[in-house]
């Protein structure tokens, strides 16, 4: 069991401190700095132009998790990247960590540069804050969208839940060799944090959690994006959407009882890699954008 935990995690921070660098070089320089949320100095950078879009990356990641789509988002939104509080350049801290914490950290953050309404897309642990900034604060968020992201602990395929119940700073030793470790002492101001980052998200992930009766307070448009090999449960991904209010019956002959949230499912896609695939752009930017290809076929019958 335990090799199989490293090997989750060497594998997943494979990726990340691959993506640190890759497309950097062919993109604009974002303008980026510091702003103080909550007793936290949190990096963020900013780029392109267009409607405010918020990204909020994975745990044990950075934004850099987000470059390889990251020109695609830019073309035409303005992005707001931020490192969340222990990772990346965002010092961890002594506070412990929480989503509902964090998620009001980052609602400062975004007040503090001066955005007072923004789309939000988070991945995994960044779609769990994106959950709670939109729960606590849903005058700033317009439309969310959740990527590979539950609303209970228990939403985890069993094996998955009692792996990530095992991560604590011990981790820290055998890691030093992986391309996570070194992709995060590259930025972070606190290198040697490491082992207490992993003890945070450990504790984090052991903790009991169950925000189903918040889900219906998400009164914005929102999508949840999945892969169709992700590490949650099918049956938890239906449920979610249903407490969305999705899911629960035909949507009409002119989609007149169709939901207004959406629930998307990439195929050929992990939890590991799905968000820098192209199709989680091209499948969220149109939600995000507020626009619909789709027609009725009245529609399309139309001379």
């Amino acid at each position: 069991m335990k090799s199989n935990r490293l090997g989750s995690l060497r594998a997943f921070g494979a990726v990340a401190a691959l993506l640190t660098t890759a497309f950097t070089a062919q993109a604009e320089a974002p303008k980026s700095g510091y702003v103080k949320a909550n007793g936290l100095k949190y990096y963020y950078e900013i780029s392109g132009k267009g409607e405010p879009l918020l990204l909020l990356h994975g745990g044990l990641g950075s934004i850099d998790m987000f470059r390889p789509i990251m020109p695609a988002l830019s073309e035409h939104r303005q992005v707001i990247a931020i490192d969340l509080q222990g990772h990346g350049r965002t010092e961890l801290g002594s506070r412990k960590f929480g989503l509902v914490q964090i998620g009001d950290d980052v609602a400062t953050v975004l007040t503090q540069l001066g955005f007072k309404n923004v789309d939000v897309m988070g991945y995994s642990f960044g779609g769990g804050v994106a959950f709670r900034l939109a729960v606590q604060h849903p005058d700033m968020v317009r439309r969310l969208a959740l990527v590979s992201a539950g609303f209970a602990s228990e939403s985890f395929y069993p094996e998955m839940r009692e792996q990530q119940k095992q991560v604590n700073a011990n981790f820290a030793e055998q890691m030093k060799a992986t391309p996570m470790y070194t992709s995060y002492v590259a930025v972070a101001p606190k290198p040697d944090d490491f082992p207490r980052l992993l003890q945070a998200m450990g504790d984090l992930m052991r903790e009991h959690y169950d925000y189903s009766a918040d889900v219906k307070k998400l009164t914005m448009p929102t999508m949840l994006i999945f892969g169709d090999s992700d590490m949650y449960r099918p049956e938890h991904i239906v449920e979610f959407y249903k407490l969305l209010g999705g899911g629960l019956r035909d949507a009409g002959w002119n989609r007149e009882t169709m939901s207004k949230n959406r629930l998307a499912i990439i195929p050929d896609q992990t939890h590991y890699d799905i968000f820098f695939s192209p199709k989680l752009a091209a499948t969220a930017l149109p939600f995000l954008d507020g626009i619909s290809g789709s027609k009725t076929w009245a529609e399309t019958s139309q001379p």
